[in-house]
């Protein structure tokens, strides 16, 4: 009997290249839709048709139909420091400011 001394390793098992590009192919799939449509990754503060509203001395906010005024106790975010995204620098900034009822915008004592 002879011996080579060579170890026979089995070929790994054969991987469907469909099956594996499937995965690959969805996310290029919703990549391209998200560039075509314009659409962000990141999550709006407020829906289609509504704009974002602050309360007045808290660090609430809430989203009022365009059509609408603020209710009563909430106000509009001053021009150019409205948060358009969660986690976005506005929507950071006002985690730890307010307006007060004069419309000055002041620190929150122990924001987050």
């Amino acid at each position: 009997m002879r011996t080579t001394g060579r170890v026979h390793r089995p070929s790994p098992p054969r991987v469907n290249r469909a099956t594996r590009s499937a995965p690959g192919f969805a996310l290029v799939c919703v990549t391209v839709a998200a560039i075509l449509t314009g659409c962000s990754m990141q999550e709006a503060t407020c829906g289609g048709g509504e704009y974002p509203v602050m309360t007045i001395g808290s660090t609430g906010s809430a989203c009022v139909p365009n059509d609408e005024e603020p209710p009563e106790g909430y106000t509009r975010y001053p021009e150019g420091k409205v948060p358009e995204h969660v986690g976005d620098e506005w929507d950071t900034y006002w985690q730890t400011h307010t307006v007060d009822k004069d419309g000055n915008i002041v620190e929150v004592p122990g924001g987050k």
